[in-house]
């Protein structure tokens, strides 16, 4: 993951405002009771997982702690390419089993940008169900609650949370960056009233590479972490500098903040740079290899923690290996490793294509040392 120049946003001459809408949910999200509760008409969701779930379960304080968090896929039906959540559902339980700090639904790896509203929704909650029928209640959730738009920006927030998720995770808005106002001010705008409205805590995400080469300097992210309700970042920039920049300063800021609980978590947002995260103060990572390899990407945090480094640099060789193998592949390929290895994962939402044999074992091929690895631990 090559590293990205750490610069302010394009400017331009726009400044855009924003009427703040204060969220004060005085009902209990028909979610929590089985039933999709949408703005929009939703195609069929055939599946035979039931999304009851008891209010009290759905929303209790979960802190984000340093560890491996894991974007999760979200699988559809062969031939319907409706929601498949029984799969979403066993997903997120072998995740969880393997120790992983948290998930997160609705990111890149989970096709959130193929799903309808009251789709993400669904999978979210059929997550927290999920989590908390195994034993795993205290897990939080991240929600991917970017849009284009402020508005729907904020109502994808309060959609996440009414679904039970625990933290937005929020890429900047791009499709119009050429109009927007100098030195980022309406991104930092667009930040600060999502923030204002949303129910739930925000994680901001940089992956320029998903916003058209918008890339958010570390004074930028530092300024807007002194939001209160901004609690996070995730840095798939792959740059290190960075995010030292960014953890040493919010760390700064309380000198009685315990290691354990940051005020302000920092994730490398891709496992081939798990140890050099590490090395500069980061907390952890949030990354879609660990869909196939959790405990791999545990054990590399664990080695270097405990201080063997050697084992920990071994360990990250084969998890950057077979990182390269999802980074090429992306989502289709990591659902194609997925089948190959585990016996599940199935296609992603057209359009995208589905893999050729060739494609299939290639894959396969480019995971092996990494599922041996995985199933040694």
């Amino acid at each position: 993951m090559a590293p990205h120049n750490d610069a302010p946003s394009p400017s331009g001459s726009y400044t855009a405002g924003f009427n703040r809408m204060p969220y004060r949910p005085t009902v209990t999200s028909s979610l929590m009771t089985g039933h999709l509760n949408s703005m929009e008409p939703h195609s069929p969701l055939s599946s035979s997982y039931s999304t009851t779930s008891e209010s009290s379960d759905f929303h209790v304080t979960r802190p984000l702690v340093p560890g491996v968090y894991v974007p999760t896929m979200c699988f559809f039906e062969e031939g319907t390419e409706d929601v498949d959540t029984d799969t979403i559902a066993r997903h997120a339980v072998r995740l969880a089993r393997a120790g992983v700090t948290g998930l997160a639904t609705q990111g890149s790896n989970g096709e959130a940008v193929h799903l309808t509203h009251s789709e993400r929704q669904l999978v979210t909650a059929t997550t927290r169900k999920a989590l908390n029928e195994s034993g795993f209640a205290h897990m939080p959730i991240i929600v991917g609650c970017g849009s284009q738009s402020t508005r729907e920006t904020i109502q994808l927030c309060r959609e996440g949370w009414e679904a039970g998720g625990d933290y937005a995770l929020v890429l900047p808005p791009s499709y119009y960056a050429p109009l927007f106002a100098p030195a980022s001010e309406t991104v930092v705008s667009y930040f600060t009233a999502v923030a204002d409205a949303s129910p739930l805590p925000i994680i901001i995400y940089n992956f320029p590479g998903a916003v058209g080469g918008l890339d958010l300097s570390s004074d930028i992210i530092v300024g807007l972490s002194e939001h209160p309700n901004i609690v996070g970042v995730k840095l798939t920039c792959g740059n290190t500098g960075k995010l030292n920049r960014v953890v040493a300063a919010t760390r700064n800021k309380n000198k009685n903040a315990d290691p354990a609980k940051p005020d302000f978590l920092v994730l490398a947002g891709s496992a081939d740079f798990t140890i050099q995260s590490l090395v500069v103060g980061g907390h952890g990572i949030l990354a879609g290899l660990a869909n196939i390899a959790p405990k791999a990407c545990i054990k590399t945090m664990e080695l270097f923690n405990q201080g063997k480094m050697a084992d920990a640099q071994a360990m990250q060789e084969v998890v950057a290996q077979g990182d390269w193998t999802a980074i090429q592949g992306g989502v289709v390929g990591v659902k194609s490793g997925l089948q190959g290895w585990m016996g599940y994962g199935g296609d992603a939402r057209s359009p995208l294509p589905r893999p050729s044999g060739e494609q299939a074992r290639k894959w396969k091929e480019g995971f092996r040392d990494l599922v041996l690895l995985e199933k040694s631990l």
